[in-house]
């Protein structure tokens, strides 16, 4: 055995005690970890006013969402109105040919810069 007289076990409870004095007296007193919970305790309340506020407003859209799918769904349906085709008079038609990029034989570089020697015809 470890202890085996009463001297033994009287200087075993003397050391516990020093150490649960000593480790009272070097602890700071839990103010850290107050001033933690009460900051930590704040945001929580926060969060869930937040949050509450947000579920009441979307609550409140739904109704109103509701509301008008109801409206929409009793109203009489809205004629529309009939497509009319437009043409133009055959006199004012007139197709327009497609017009080069540039002049023949001349053919310019990048961004403008000059003329560019062409390979193909």
């Amino acid at each position: 055995m470890l202890f085996t007289s009463t001297t033994q076990f009287a200087v075993l409870g003397l050391v516990l005690i020093a150490g649960w004095l000593f480790g009272l007296a070097s602890h700071p007193g839990g103010r850290k970890w107050r001033t933690r919970y009460a900051t930590e305790r704040d945001a929580h309340a926060a969060q869930v006013k937040d949050t509450e506020a947000k579920l009441t407003a979307a609550q409140a859209r739904i109704a109103e969402l509701d509301k008008e799918n109801r409206r929409l769904a009793s109203a009489q349906p809205v004629a529309a109105a009939p497509v009319v085709e437009r043409t133009a008079p055959a006199s004012t038609y007139r197709p327009v040919a497609a017009r080069p990029a540039y002049p023949a034989g001349e053919r310019r570089g990048w961004f403008d810069f000059g003329n560019r020697v062409t390979t193909r015809g």
